[in-house]
């Protein structure tokens, strides 16, 4: 089953065919176009979808990771970087807020969950089976109906406190969330 999010792509796909064709994109068009590809790439994302991740992206885009302060250059990279949230997690899920589409780039807010089923590394070596939820926004910069450079914007610390983590502070002071009953 396809689901209207990845229905959306051939939407797109359709609209930058015409927008080529016609040579001339009016800023109605590239607002839409704009948007469906945001949702387009937190669909894949949500879906560890490597072919729509490779089509919706230039091969030489780049993808800013602020949270690991890295940044992933070309598909491969990029698809890597996308994909990974999948080797710890189960049903993850991304549910898009709002979306502020402009005529050279989107702006998506979103709900993240998903369940920690596999070890996270070193960070997180045992596997807790909590569910996490946190919010996060991405931003998109479009070329010629495909992303030249996203960037994901979130904060991980209420991750790692609904993992079970704490957060010691300077003075003795320490943040941590009540275990789940």
């Amino acid at each position: 089953m396809r689901t209207p999010r990845r229905r959306w792509l051939g939407t797109l796909a359709a609209v930058t065919v015409c927008s080529s064709a016609c040579q001339m994109q009016t800023e109605d068009q590239a607002l839409a176009q704009n948007e469906l590809l945001v949702l387009s790439l937190i669909d894949a994302l949500q879906a560890a979808d490597t072919a729509a991740l490779a089509e919706l992206f230039w091969p030489e885009a780049t993808y800013d990771d602020y949270v690991g302060q890295l940044q992933h250059r070309g598909i491969e990279e990029i698809v890597g970087y996308a994909t990974s949230v999948h080797a710890w997690a189960d049903d993850v899920y991304m549910n898009v807020g709002k979306v502020h589409a402009g005529t050279s780039g989107a702006v998506a807010e979103w709900l993240f969950a998903a369940v920690q089923a596999r070890p996270m590394g070193e960070l997180v070596p045992e596997v807790t089976g909590r569910e996490v939820v946190l919010n996060g926004v991405t931003i998109i910069e479009v070329d010629g109906g495909r992303i030249r450079r996203a960037a994901d914007y979130m904060d991980t610390a209420p991750m790692f406190l609904q993992l079970g983590g704490r957060i010691e502070l300077p003075g003795g002071g320490v943040v941590e969330l009540d275990p789940p009953r």
